[in-house]
């Protein structure tokens, strides 16, 4: 039973976006490594920009620099 769990900064990811997110990550599996779709786990974790880091950045920094 694969599971996968994709980690995505608090954004505003809408449920559509979500959803074809889920699909395409288990049709992935299911072409690629023959995998049971029925089985396949799929986790979203929404991470608010102030808990990540890129660099030694929050990306929430790292947002307002690139609109300015």
């Amino acid at each position: 039973m694969p599971y996968v769990n994709i980690k995505i900064t608090k954004e505003g990811a809408s449920k559509e976006q979500k959803e074809k997110l889920i699909f395409g990550v288990t049709q992935l599996l299911v072409d690629v490594l023959g995998k049971n779709p029925a089985t396949t786990v799929v986790t979203i974790d929404e991470v608010d920009m102030d808990n990540w880091g890129i660099g030694g950045v929050q990306v929430s920094e790292l947002r307002k620099k690139s609109k300015s």
